[in-house]
């Protein structure tokens, strides 16, 4: 039993080609959530040894560092949902055996991709102070940290191209590819990030993250053209097509909606928070989000192999197979979050004072893990069926359920709760496991209903 266990993680991490339309549901989904939930967790590590070296240049530097990356993520969700685009046309591409048409629309999408990104890092290099003032950062903070604003909102080339491609390897089944590259930058992040603040403060945190970003996407860019994968780049496949770039376009604007609907969301908490609680509560938070995502990326990875293998699926006519993937994805994933809930209602205290030995910001931090914990079975679920159903083209159905429950719900109640019932911060915080069960229980009877089988690519 022992070396068969051995045997799967050997083969998920080698990267040889597999074919997932065939063959064990369970074989398919651990061969390609092992390496996407590494590729992640280390992303995930690096986010909290940022904080811990961060933490200690103070309050200030902990707020600048977590309002830049509460608008940061305006740029993940802008990478994400052409990422989402990218897995789910690859994948359908891959499922019908014809990697040549895979690789043609993994290239047009790179191709949009440069052309946003150019728009964005202009917008943040140059507004970068407003951009913290506008997040409710004091005038300390906005002069402090205006510099590692600009600095990131400069690499956010790095920043779409290493979830894009990595979005592409995930489409085409090579998640150990994408595990590599992700391990690159991560890995060059951690070393960098201490060095590097130590000798130029919190804007050394940045230059470390950029410069660890891009390394990763160097390995990407490599392995694009000069692989032995599945997927092969080639000069003829950038020859721009109207008609791909429109399909892509047409499954990334939900994707990209919908997640900066979901961190848009997160935006106005933190800037409720830094309202309604002052620095210590806004920094308190920010400890708390590191852990949340730290333990987040690894669901996520795995509700990435869900969306794989969906549309490979569907790509090959295997529409039961599909399904049955995703529902058993759901329940390995949580089955992870119950643990996890448990780790964060029981030992947030210490958690936290890793990071901070200020007790005003510990209070905060250590409430906040402990109710965003409370929801983490659902999180859970409710990742791996809109995942799901974005991996089957539906981008448009998870959206309409994050505009509902994140906009139309979460943010009015914590705002009520906050001020309206004068719970301050807490009242943010309790909004967010609320509006997250609610998420997951509508997408998952979206998804049982089964209107993304009929989804064309």
């Amino acid at each position: 039993m022992f070396k068969k266990i051995v045997d799967i993680i050997r083969l998920s991490l080698n990267g040889q080609e597999q074919d997932y339309t065939i063959g064990s549901i369970r074989r398919a989904v651990i061969l390609l959530a092992i390496p996407m939930i590494l590729e992640l967790s280390l992303e995930s590590v690096f986010a909290l040894v940022d904080m811990f070296f961060v933490g200690k240049l103070g309050q200030n530097a902990i707020a600048t560092v977590g309002l830049t990356e509460s608008v940061i993520t305006l740029i993940y969700s802008v990478a994400i949902g052409l990422s989402t685009a990218a897995t789910a046309i690859v994948a359908r591409r891959i499922g019908e055996k014809n990697p040549e048409s895979a690789a043609h629309a993994g290239a047009q999408s790179l191709i949009i991709c440069f052309f946003i990104t150019i728009f964005i890092t202009a917008l943040g290099v140059v507004f970068a102070p407003d951009i913290l003032s506008l997040m409710g950062a004091n005038a300390t903070v906005v002069h402090d940290g205006a510099i590692f604003t600009r600095i990131m909102f400069g690499g956010s080339m790095a920043i779409m191209l290493l979830f894009l491609i990595n979005g592409i390897f995930r489409g085409a089944g090579d998640a150990a590819i994408a595990m590599r590259s992700l391990w690159v930058a991560s890995i060059i992040n951690i070393i960098l990030c201490p060095i590097f603040i130590h000798f130029f403060g919190l804007k050394g945190a940045a230059i470390a993250t950029v410069i660890g970003r891009s390394s990763g996407v160097i390995y990407q860019t490599f392995r694009l053209f000069n692989g032995k994968g599945i997927l092969k780049f080639k000069k003829h496949h950038f020859k721009f097509d109207a008609e791909i770039i429109k399909s892509v376009i047409k499954i990334a604007w939900p994707a990209t909606l919908q997640f900066i609907i979901a961190s848009g969301s997160w935006i106005l908490l933190a800037r409720l928070v830094a309202q309604t609680g002052g620095t210590a509560a806004s920094a308190g938070y920010q400890i708390a989000i590191r852990n949340v995502v730290f333990f987040i990326l690894p669901a996520w990875g795995l509700s990435n192999a869900a969306a794989t293998l969906v549309g490979q699926n569907l790509g090959a006519k295997q529409i039961e197979r599909a399904e049955k993937s995703a529902m058993l994805t759901a329940k390995y994933n949580a089955i992870f979050m119950g643990f996890v809930m448990l780790l964060f209602l029981c030992f947030a205290h210490p958690i936290v004072h890793f990071f901070t030995q200020d007790e005003t910001v510990a209070k905060y931090g250590t409430l906040s893990l402990q109710i965003f914990g409370s929801g983490y079975i659902f999180y859970g679920i409710g990742m791996v069926m809109t995942q799901a159903l974005n991996g089957a083209g539906d981008t448009r159905t998870p959206t309409l359920i994050y505009f509902f429950c994140f906009w139309i719900f979460q943010i009015p109640l914590a705002y009520f709760m906050a001020k309206g019932l004068d719970l301050k911060a807490t009242g943010a915080f309790l909004a967010t496991p609320i509006a997250e069960t609610i998420v997951a229980l509508i997408a998952l009877y979206y998804f049982k209903k089964g209107k993304w089988k009929v989804v064309k690519v």
